[in-house]
């Protein structure tokens, strides 16, 4: 069959699906290459940024924005939480955004200098201590290879130093932590925005250095738990949980995210990089808050902090309670399939305090001015 096209020349359509076949596997092939050269660019441009004079120029670009970074980052927290400040009648004067900001600005000049010093991330995550013995970290980090000694005592300069900024605001009002988790997060965010994505891949790992001990009360766990016997039934169960807290954390998220696929918040959906560490750290943060209640046989560390703290900041994050609810069903699961019947026993009670708080029926007249 036989048809002209408009210059007058005769087509062949037997021919037509063969070429328009020959053309559309040329088209999908070059698209495959296209993106080998780009895996291939993106690999080397990752390795690039692990070099020595990378890291020192990324530090100056980091180190050229921080102050910048801090000052947006207060106002985006003072825009988000002032409302809040007032509802739940924190006094103002424990929140002097100068000396906040100046207190951050100090932390992530020491974080920035630690980057340029090429601590490896496994051996960073490493540097949360596995057991409620050790009151200090420093031994436990000391552990590292003795050639990056300068390094470890780095480490563990800003961990003490997180770890005081945190007991300076939360000393008079643990409600604060609120406010200044908060700065942290948006200083976070700017400063990766000024980062190529090798550069941010490369730099979360030292901002979670400041978030696994800005956020989780570890001093308060340790101290709770050196009231104790070695040997206690308590103080075993949460040793054997606490040391899987992380991984227990990532499989609760896991299953969230599996329920809740199209679920977002106000920084992302939870499968975005930047939620799912967020996800993940607040998961162990709950876990934490148990332990605590756990070991100091009471609930003030949920009553006066955890659940104020929540309700400042999830509404205004765009976190639904439903999924508060879920996590929690899905953590007694956890704690059910790590310890017998008899070690849960000591936890469940404070478990059922916290499933009772966030309950539909708390939050079913709370309602928030956005």
């Amino acid at each position: 069959m036989e048809r002209n096209d408009n210059s007058g020349h005769k087509l062949n359509f037997c021919l037509e699906p063969y070429l328009g076949q020959q053309w559309a596997k040329k088209y999908l092939q070059t698209l495959k290459v296209k993106s080998f050269y780009e895996d291939q660019q993106q690999t080397l441009n990752f390795n690039a940024a692990r070099f020595p004079s990378k890291r020192e120029k990324t530090a100056r670009k980091l180190l050229a924005s921080v102050g910048g970074a801090s000052l947006q980052a207060w106002d985006k927290t003072e825009l988000l939480l002032s409302d809040e400040i007032k509802r739940h009648q924190i006094d103002p004067e424990l929140i002097n955004p100068w000396e906040i900001t100046a207190d951050a600005f100090k932390i992530y000049e020491q974080v920035v200098h630690l980057y340029t010093q090429q601590v490896p991330s496994q051996k960073l995550s490493a540097l949360k201590v596995p057991t409620l013995q050790t009151q200090s970290i420093s031994k436990e980090i000391l552990k590292i290879d003795k050639k990056e000694i300068a390094s470890t005592e780095l480490v563990t300069t800003i961990i003490a130093n997180v770890r005081a900024l945190r007991k300076k605001y939360t000393h008079k009002d643990p409600r604060v932590i609120a406010v200044v988790s908060m700065l942290f997060h948006n200083i976070n965010l700017g400063l990766l925005q000024t980062l190529s994505p090798w550069e941010q891949t490369l730099f979360q790992d030292y901002l979670k250095v400041i978030g696994d001990h800005l956020y989780i009360p570890w001093d308060r766990i340790y101290t709770a738990a050196a009231g104790w016997k070695k040997n206690s039934d308590t103080l075993v169960v949460v040793q054997k949980i606490l040391s899987r807290s992380t991984q227990i954390a990532v499989q609760i998220y896991q299953k969230v995210i599996h329920l809740y696929p199209h679920c977002r918040s106000v920084s992302g959906y939870l499968n975005e990089p930047q939620v799912k560490i967020s996800c993940v750290r607040d998961i162990e943060l709950f876990q934490v808050y148990l332990w605590i209640c756990a070991l100091e046989e009471s609930i003030n560390a949920i009553q006066q902090e955890l659940f104020p703290v929540c309700v400042m900041l999830y509404p205004r994050l765009g976190v639904e309670w439903e999924l508060i609810r879920c996590m929690l069903h899905f953590l007694e699961q956890e704690i059910c399939q790590y310890v017998c019947a008899q070690q849960a026993r000591t936890l469940m009670p404070y478990l059922q305090v916290l499933w009772h708080m966030f309950s539909p029926k708390v939050f079913s007249e709370f309602i928030l001015d956005r």
